[in-house]
Protein backbone atom coordinates (compact mmCIF):
# COMPACT_ATOMS: atom_id res chain seq x y z
CA UNK A 1 0.00 0.00 0.00
CA UNK A 2 2.84 2.36 0.68
CA UNK A 3 4.04 1.97 -2.91
CA UNK A 4 0.71 3.26 -4.24
CA UNK A 5 0.80 6.33 -1.97
CA UNK A 6 4.28 7.28 -3.15
CA UNK A 7 3.26 7.02 -6.82
CA UNK A 8 0.26 9.29 -6.21
CA UNK A 9 2.43 11.84 -4.39
CA UNK A 10 4.75 12.12 -7.38
CA UNK A 11 1.94 13.61 -9.45
CA UNK A 12 1.25 16.25 -6.82
CA UNK A 13 4.90 17.21 -6.60
CA UNK A 14 5.07 17.64 -10.38
CA UNK A 15 1.92 19.79 -10.38
CA UNK A 16 3.23 21.91 -7.50
CA UNK A 17 6.59 22.35 -9.22
CA UNK A 18 4.85 23.45 -12.41
CA UNK A 19 2.82 26.03 -10.48
CA UNK A 20 5.87 27.33 -8.62
CA UNK A 21 7.89 27.63 -11.83
CA UNK A 22 5.15 29.56 -13.61
CA UNK A 23 4.81 31.94 -10.66
CA UNK A 24 8.59 32.43 -10.57
CA UNK A 25 8.69 33.16 -14.30
CA UNK A 26 5.85 35.69 -13.97
CA UNK A 27 7.55 37.32 -10.97
CA UNK A 28 10.87 37.53 -12.84
CA UNK A 29 9.20 39.09 -15.87
CA UNK A 30 7.45 41.66 -13.66
CA UNK A 31 10.73 42.45 -11.94
CA UNK A 32 12.57 42.94 -15.24
CA UNK A 33 9.75 45.14 -16.59
CA UNK A 34 9.84 47.20 -13.38
CA UNK A 35 13.58 47.69 -13.73
CA UNK A 36 13.15 48.78 -17.36
CA UNK A 37 10.45 51.25 -16.28
CA UNK A 38 12.79 52.70 -13.63
CA UNK A 39 15.59 52.96 -16.20
CA UNK A 40 13.23 54.80 -18.59
CA UNK A 41 12.24 57.16 -15.77
CA UNK A 42 15.90 57.93 -15.06
CA UNK A 43 16.52 58.57 -18.77
CA UNK A 44 13.54 60.96 -18.81
CA UNK A 45 14.94 62.83 -15.79
CA UNK A 46 18.33 63.22 -17.47
CA UNK A 47 16.79 64.24 -20.79
CA UNK A 48 14.50 66.85 -19.22
CA UNK A 49 17.38 68.36 -17.24
CA UNK A 50 19.62 68.43 -20.30
CA UNK A 51 16.92 70.13 -22.35
CA UNK A 52 16.13 72.65 -19.62
CA UNK A 53 19.81 73.62 -19.35
CA UNK A 54 20.03 74.07 -23.13
CA UNK A 55 16.83 76.12 -23.23
CA UNK A 56 17.99 78.26 -20.30
CA UNK A 57 21.18 79.09 -22.27
CA UNK A 58 18.91 80.44 -25.02
CA UNK A 59 19.83 77.68 -27.48
CA UNK A 60 17.51 77.53 -30.52
CA UNK A 61 14.32 75.51 -29.95
CA UNK A 62 15.26 72.82 -32.49
CA UNK A 63 18.66 72.35 -30.81
CA UNK A 64 16.96 72.02 -27.41
CA UNK A 65 14.61 69.34 -28.75
CA UNK A 66 17.51 67.54 -30.46
CA UNK A 67 19.69 67.30 -27.32
CA UNK A 68 16.67 66.30 -25.26
CA UNK A 69 15.75 63.50 -27.69
CA UNK A 70 19.34 62.23 -27.71
CA UNK A 71 19.16 61.69 -23.93
CA UNK A 72 15.54 60.47 -23.84
CA UNK A 73 14.29 56.91 -24.38
CA UNK A 74 13.44 56.01 -27.97
CA UNK A 75 9.99 57.18 -29.04
CA UNK A 76 9.73 59.80 -26.28
CA UNK A 77 7.59 62.91 -26.72
CA UNK A 78 9.44 66.15 -25.95
CA UNK A 79 7.71 69.43 -25.18
CA UNK A 80 9.55 72.72 -24.66
CA UNK A 81 7.71 75.77 -23.34
CA UNK A 82 8.80 79.21 -22.20
CA UNK A 83 6.82 81.23 -19.67
CA UNK A 84 8.27 84.66 -18.99
CA UNK A 85 11.70 83.98 -17.45
CA UNK A 86 11.35 80.20 -17.07
CA UNK A 87 11.74 77.36 -19.52
CA UNK A 88 10.01 74.01 -19.02
CA UNK A 89 10.99 70.78 -20.75
CA UNK A 90 8.68 67.77 -20.49
CA UNK A 91 9.64 64.26 -21.59
CA UNK A 92 7.02 61.49 -21.79
CA UNK A 93 7.94 57.94 -22.78
CA UNK A 94 6.57 54.43 -22.66
CA UNK A 95 8.85 51.90 -20.99
CA UNK A 96 10.29 49.27 -23.36
CA UNK A 97 8.77 45.79 -23.51
CA UNK A 98 5.07 45.30 -22.81
CA UNK A 99 4.29 48.56 -24.58
CA UNK A 100 0.63 47.57 -24.73
CA UNK A 101 0.18 48.54 -21.09
CA UNK A 102 -1.32 52.00 -20.49
CA UNK A 103 1.73 53.17 -18.54
CA UNK A 104 4.00 56.10 -19.29
CA UNK A 105 6.86 57.71 -17.45
CA UNK A 106 6.88 61.49 -17.40
CA UNK A 107 9.45 63.95 -16.20
CA UNK A 108 9.58 67.71 -16.25
CA UNK A 109 12.45 70.13 -15.61
CA UNK A 110 12.21 73.88 -15.14
CA UNK A 111 15.10 76.33 -15.36
CA UNK A 112 15.44 80.08 -15.15
CA UNK A 113 16.19 81.52 -18.57
CA UNK A 114 19.50 83.32 -18.81
CA UNK A 115 19.59 86.74 -20.43
CA UNK A 116 20.97 86.82 -23.95
CA UNK A 117 24.39 88.45 -24.22
CA UNK A 118 24.04 92.19 -24.70
CA UNK A 119 20.24 92.30 -24.34
CA UNK A 120 17.71 91.79 -21.61
CA UNK A 121 15.49 89.64 -23.79
CA UNK A 122 15.56 86.09 -25.12
CA UNK A 123 17.67 85.30 -28.12
CA UNK A 124 16.04 84.74 -31.47
CA UNK A 125 15.09 81.13 -31.93
CA UNK A 126 14.61 80.50 -28.22
CA UNK A 127 11.47 78.60 -27.37
CA UNK A 128 8.69 81.18 -27.00
CA UNK A 129 5.18 80.17 -26.03
CA UNK A 130 4.80 76.45 -26.55
CA UNK A 131 6.60 74.34 -29.08
CA UNK A 132 5.76 70.65 -28.98
CA UNK A 133 7.68 68.11 -30.99
CA UNK A 134 6.81 64.43 -31.03
CA UNK A 135 8.76 61.48 -32.31
CA UNK A 136 6.60 58.67 -33.63
CA UNK A 137 6.95 55.43 -31.73
CA UNK A 138 6.49 51.88 -32.91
Amino acid sequence: MRGCERGADRGFVTAEAAMVLSVLVAFTMALVWGLLAVAAQIQCVDAARTGARAAARQDPADAVVRVTREAAPRGARVTVTREEDQVRVTVVAKPPVLTGLPFEVREEAVAAAEDAVGTGEGAPGAAEGAAAVEEAGP
